[in-house]
């Protein structure tokens, strides 16, 4: 296993998430965090009022692809933690300077060897089971136009689903969920 990932622990995952992420100091100047209600909300602040730096703990932005040939979802089974071995779309967090639907393209093409066409925005999921961080999924529909089928990068195994035969172990709830809105809103409709 890479050594990034041997050391993974779930539980000390969730606890510096819950810790702001194990932010201690200023970036800015160097001192010291303090808790602060800003907002109504408790943050961690620079107690400098001339540096007036605030932590603010935001979700992370992800994108991924629902690919359906012959009624069948496309998911890749995860390589490495959190959730290893279990079952997800083709998905990923945004690259700097990278918009969702480009970040969608690249996560498919990674983890599973497809080229794909976006044909359309599906919908956004808030995601907090995730002991890394909170993230905000943006679902693309799409379409193959070229490449092999084969898994890469964090995908152990990809391959296509029936519907009505998806694998118990979902990775996340938000994909649980998108599995579901597709299912109601596009097969069943």
């Amino acid at each position: 296993m890479d050594k990034k990932y041997h050391d993974f622990d779930d539980a000390r995952l969730r606890d510096l998430k819950a810790r702001h992420c194990g932010y201690r100091f200023c970036p800015r100047c160097a001192r010291p965090l303090a808790a602060a209600t800003i907002d109504g909300v408790s943050r961690l602040a620079c107690p400098d009022s001339a540096c007036g730096f605030v932590f603010y703990q935001n979700p992370i932005p992800a994108a991924g692809g629902i690919v359906v040939e012959d009624d069948r979802v496309l998911l890749v089974r995860r390589a490495h933690p959190p959730m290893v071995d279990w079952w997800c779309f083709p998905a990923g967090f945004m690259e700097w300077g990278e918009h969702p639907a480009q970040t969608a393209v690249r996560e498919v093409a990674e983890e599973t060897g497809l080229i794909v066409r976006l044909t359309g925005f599906f919908e956004v999921y808030s995601g907090t089971d995730d002991p890394r961080v909170n993230a905000v999924l943006l679902l693309y529909l799409a379409e193959r136009i070229g490449g092999a089928l084969r898994p890469a990068d964090d995908a152990a195994e990809a391959r296509f689903f029936s519907f009505d035969d998806l694998p118990d172990r979902i990775a996340f709830e938000s994909h649980r969920q998108a599995l579901a809105d597709y299912d109601r809103r596009v097969r069943r409709r």
